[in-house]
């Protein structure tokens, strides 16, 4: 999850918009498994769409 000799995050592959862009740089994203010989993400990134929409309903069934 640290970032490479390049500068980059391993995990995010070929994925510059995740790399550079100031919003999504400092975002980690938990995947299945990871690519043996460079360790990008594969499979499914939990936790990062269901659960807000989970939350949001949460909250709005409180009020």
């Amino acid at each position: 999850l640290r970032h490479g000799e390049t500068g980059t995050r391993p995990i995010y592959g070929g994925e510059m918009v995740q790399q550079t862009d100031p919003h999504f740089r400092d975002l980690l994203l938990f995947h299945e498994y990871f690519h043996g010989d460079n360790g990008a993400g594969l499979g499914a990134s939990h936790q990062t769409g269901w659960t807000a929409l989970v939350a949001k309903m949460l909250s709005q069934s409180g009020e």
